[in-house]
């Protein structure tokens, strides 16, 4: 592995929820500008990149995951000109921009499915997943939608079906047809002639069904009471076919036209994770695996091993304890009044692994869910399950900056409420305060920046079986740092797994105090909820 500095490998990535950091114009909705206005901020925090949520035109039915044209800017986040600004101040910050892709479906705005639409005739009707209808006249097989209900509309114009892996309003592209996919191809050159350094690619397995439209099977094991049909499915048919092989490397081939470029793509597991990220595909692939890991060190340790000893020698790891999909990791690991210290474990977790860190806004700052009413959720599949189940909304609601009304989010009502918790946990009081959860960030992501052990060294375990806490070596052949985390609020002796020299190490980095015996034969103390790193003295 070499030493030299490659940001979308050895650096930070930042996830930005567009509507929700930062609104400029006083709508109550997130724009480019309003990002343009933080970059000091997102400078400070020392990320190297920010991915954007989607940005282009949409009736916003999914809230921009529904695109009506791929080359464009909705007019609610702004303009190409602002895009274009921001561009190029991010980069002379020297921060990166990876654009969101949502290439399985398009809006049923799309100009593509109002052609597609039109008659069965027209040029790009195979643009899409259209089928006659099934011998009982119903959909032409049992695939299901991910937000609830079937997999298929009807068209009575045309007497057909089209399918929909998510809303009604959200078409299937066709990948079998090869003018979908030089389109595709298009649409990434033409971004990338603006600048943009990388491409996060949108439920990348989902692209290719299987051509003979296959029921799929049963799910082998069906909790009962599960909300989604959808999970009560195996998905052979409707996603991770094979074909998607020659997908990934049109992609990689494209993107090593422009030296310096990235992708990541999203799948559902880490068996995918793997197999679509390396030499020929993918630069990386999300392992989400971290995102249903419950709070206990053995879980999170197997997971790890388990990626780093999967992955292939030419790919690259990457790992995520919040989104845009997903609860807040502060709220999964459990809010409340030892919220803060397990957040700044995670953070220590999560920025100490070998592969790239995602950060999702607001969790720098231990952001919580927000709890919202029927009546304020907007997200189609919180609408759907309610009470059961609330949508995205409450990890989506508005950056934190102040205590004011709004949270120096917006001057008028936000497009979500704000957490009402904003007044004691924002930017402003977080900055001044050296123990804060954002200053912890700041110091782990300086940190990671330095050593090029915690950027790309091998990872060794100290514990077989841990039980309270972590204790893990990161090693290059030219430098070491050892990092240990009590995942539990009570002081603890880690016992490792061989004896350590007492004199050998010193703290570089604690989220408690300092002056502690740290090492004592084969064991190794830790304060309370405490991350610290060590480096060899």
């Amino acid at each position: 592995m070499t030493s030299e500095y490659l940001w979308w490998r050895d650096g930070a990535i930042y996830q930005i929820y567009p509507r929700s950091f930062q609104d400029s114009n006083g709508d109550g909705v997130g724009d480019l500008n309003g990002i343009r206005q933080r970059l000091d901020y997102l400078e400070s925090l020392g990320i190297d990149a920010i991915w954007l949520s989607p940005i282009y035109p949409s009736p916003m039915y999914d809230f921009g995951y529904d695109i009506s044209d791929y080359e464009n800017v909705d007019p609610v986040f702004g303009t190409l000109d602002d895009f274009d600004a921001l561009v190029a101040e991010a980069h002379a910050r020297g921060i990166r921009i990876v654009l969101d892709m949502v290439f399985n479906h398009t809006s049923h705005l799309h100009p593509w499915f109002l052609e597609s639409r039109s008659g069965r005739d027209n040029p790009k009707r195979d643009w899409y997943l259209w089928r006659d209808p099934g011998p009982d006249g119903g959909p032409p097989n049992n695939w299901e939608s991910t937000f609830g209900g079937k997999g298929w509309e009807y068209d009575p114009a045309t007497g057909q079906y089209y399918y929909h892996q998510f809303l009604k309003e959200q078409p299937d592209l066709n990948w079998r047809n090869p003018d979908v996919r030089a389109r595709v191809l298009d649409v990434l050159r033409f971004w990338l002639a603006r600048g943009v350094d990388g491409f996060r690619f949108d439920v990348v397995m989902s692209f290719f069904k299987d051509e003979l439209f296959r029921d799929n099977p049963p799910a082998l094991k069906s909790p009962v009471g599960l909300l989604r049909a959808f999970d009560r499915q195996q998905h052979l048919y409707d996603r991770d076919r094979p074909e998607m092989t020659d997908v990934l490397a049109e992609i990689r081939a494209l993107l090593d036209e422009a030296p310096g470029r990235s992708s990541v793509g999203e799948v559902d597991d880490m068996d995918m994770a793997v197999r679509y990220a390396g030499s020929g595909r993918l630069h990386m692939a999300f392992n989400f695996d971290f995102l249903g890991t419950r709070w206990l060190p053995r879980l999170f340790m197997e997971s790890i091993r388990n990626y780093d000893e999967g992955i292939a020698p030419d790919a690259w790891p990457c790992y995520v304890l919040g989104n845009h999909d997903r609860d807040r990791l502060a709220s999964r690991f459990g809010a409340g009044p030892f919220s803060d210290a397990r957040a700044k474990v995670a953070a220590a977790l999560l920025l100490t692994q070998r592969g790239t860190p995602f950060v999702y806004y607001g969790d720098e700052l231990g952001m919580v869910n927000t709890a919202l009413s029927r009546d304020e959720i907007l997200d189609p599949p919180g609408k759907l399950y309610w009470p059961l189940y609330q949508g995205r909304d409450p990890e989506r609601t508005p950056m934190q900056w102040t205590d004011e009304p709004y949270a120096g989010f917006s001057v008028s009502p936000p497009w979500l409420r704000v957490n009402p918790d904003h007044t004691r946990r924002n930017v402003v009081a977080q900055e001044t305060d050296p123990s804060s959860v954002l200053n912890t960030y700041r110091a782990l992501l300086r940190l990671r920046r330095q050593s090029e052990a915690l950027r790309h060294g091998t990872v060794r375990f100290l514990i077989k079986r841990p039980v309270e806490g972590l204790a893990y070596l990161r090693e290059t052949p030219g430098q070491s740092r050892l990092v240990a985390l009590n995942f539990f609020g009570w002081a603890i002796d880690l016992k490792l797994d061989g004896a350590l020299p007492a004199n050998r190490w010193k703290v570089v980095f604690s989220t408690a105090t300092t002056d502690v015996p740290r090492i004592m034969g084969n064991r190794m103390r830790l304060q309370p909820f405490e991350a610290v790193i060590l480096e060899p003295a």
